[in-house]
């Protein structure tokens, strides 16, 4: 019998804080600036500098430690990470090594409709390193060289680590998007993967059933998409089992991720914790924390999206779908909580079904942030009432979204009034008189006699068909429950 194998996954995510300047100096961390333009004395490591700690960071940390219900140490320190790479020009990172500034805590995800919780170790503050050019670079004689971009020497991270829980690539990409949508809700982070402002580590192994010993992980390096984090644990599942299966052994090392070849290859040969002889930076004190302060952090959290979610569905009758759908981000969140304010609590799921409707596919359409979009939820409350009070259609409406979408875009729209003229202005005013319908359902019914007599022999697909030729008859005017009704009173009389 073929051994059967068992992945464990743990991630370490490099999470770019949303502070003004570094972590230990006052330079920019503004992304696309010329090389080494926002690097300073401090960045470079030039003697007789000293590090000076942002505040603004310490304040994101503790904003994530409490979002997540994990626990904020009283006492932090920061120590130097021990290493020689030509981006470092300190010879060191700054980080945190035995006592990190938010403990423990976690992450529920769902896969598959089995829901689990993805248990944190640590989140801890550091400063992330340059970068190394390998491309179109030579030297003094011409010889292919690399350049070093030090701008982003400093740049404030909060790396967050997970206990080796996940067990599939599916979980990993679960748990990554959930992280992801948290930072950016609570605003520590813009979640930017593009430029490196969230990107993954992930520690992959794999053992035999039942075995309770974890087998040699290999880390694989700054996976900056979630397909690329996706391919890369797959992949590189596949290569260890069938290395072991043919008798070879995972050798513990670094790796990166190929997507074009969608492979991972080896970087280094993988370092422990005491390979790095991490000590106390004797630059920094230790960072104390009072309860206080805590305090006054969570006072300001926003409310959590699965607190939201919670409070929609038993406060507003949604369904589990629509709920997700609308706290995905915090400026949709945003947006229906203040369209919610302008309409009855009754309408909160025609509500849901216009936000997820169109409006949700012209925000992915033109890549857009809700509070940025040229329909605001006045607009939408306005729509609303008319498809509740029957003037208009729900297929009416979608056209109007889109209406009002592409108007917007090229001036601003009134707040009042709007829509009520694009309606007039369109002729869209459904149809809802009883002998108006009546009668368009007579003269269809009269010229398509076929599928008269074919919905009588049972054929159920010959209703839908005189529908679309009433609707079809009225312009799209015609009420559709309306029409369903009348014509199956007249069909079964």
């Amino acid at each position: 019998m073929k051994q059967q194998w068992e992945v464990v996954i743990g991630l370490e995510t490099h999470t770019q804080l949303r502070t003004k300047s570094k972590i230990f100096s006052g330079a920019s961390i503004a992304f696309g600036a010329e090389p080494n333009v926002q690097a300073c004395a401090v960045d470079l490591a030039l003697p007789g500098t000293l590090p000076v700690l942002n505040q603004e960071a310490v304040l994101h940390a503790i904003r994530f430690g409490l979002a997540i219900g994990a626990h904020i140490a009283p006492v932090s320190v920061f120590a130097r990470k021990n290493y020689f790479y030509p981006d470092l020009p300190k010879g060191y990172q700054i980080s945190q090594m035995d006592l990190p500034i938010v403990i423990g805590g976690g992450l529920d995800i769902e896969v598959d409709g089995i829901k689990k919780h993805i248990q944190l170790t640590r989140a801890h503050l550091e400063e992330d390193a340059g970068k190394s050019l390998h491309l179109n670079y030579e030297g003094l004689h011409g010889e292919k060289s690399s350049g070093i971009d030090l701008n982003r020497a400093g740049t404030p991270l909060l790396e967050i680590v997970t206990e080796p829980v996940m067990r599939s690539a599916a979980e990993a990409v679960a748990y990554a998007k959930k992280l992801h949508a948290l930072v950016m809700w609570i605003g520590i982070c813009d979640g930017n993967m593009q430029e490196g402002s969230f990107r993954c580590d992930a520690n992959v192994s794999v053992r035999p059933i039942g075995q309770e010993a974890f087998g040699t992980r290999c880390e694989i390096k700054n996976l900056n998409s979630f397909k690329f984090l996706e391919e890369a644990i797959l992949f590189e599942v596949r290569r260890q089992i069938e290395l072991i299966e043919d008798g070879g052994k995972v050798k513990q090392e670094t790796r990166l991720y190929d997507s074009e070849k969608q492979e991972t290859r080896s970087m280094r040969s993988k370092e422990d914790a005491q390979d790095y002889r991490y000590f106390p930076d004797p630059d920094l004190l230790p960072v104390r924390i009072t309860e206080p302060m805590i305090a006054e952090i969570r006072s300001l959290l926003p409310v959590l999206p699965e607190q939201l979610r919670h409070e929609w569905q038993t406060s507003y009758g949604l369904n589990d779908y629509d709920a997700r759908q609308l706290v995905q981000s915090k400026d949709i969140a945003d947006y229906f909580t203040a369209f919610l304010k302008l309409i009855p609590a009754e309408w909160a799921k025609p509500a849901a079904n216009l936000m997820t409707g169109e409006f949700a596919s012209a925000l992915n359409r033109e890549a857009q942030d809700a509070s940025a979009a040229p329909v605001r939820p006045e607009h939408l409350a306005e729509l609303l009432k008319f498809i509740q009070d029957g003037t208009i259609s729900n297929k009416m409406a979608k056209d109007i979204v889109t209406t009002l979408w592409e108007r917007g875009a090229q001036s601003t729209l009134p707040i009042l009034g709007v829509v009520q003229a694009l309606i007039e202005e369109q002729g869209l005013r459904q149809i809802s008189d009883v002998g108006a319908i009546s009668i368009l359902i007579d003269q269809v019914l009269q010229d398509n006699l076929k599928s008269v007599e074919e919905f009588r022999n049972g054929k159920e697909k010959a209703f839908n068909a005189l529908v679309g030729q009433i609707m079809k008859a009225s312009k799209g005017k015609a009420n559709p429950a309306q029409v369903n009704q009348i014509l199956k009173d007249k069909l079964t009389s």
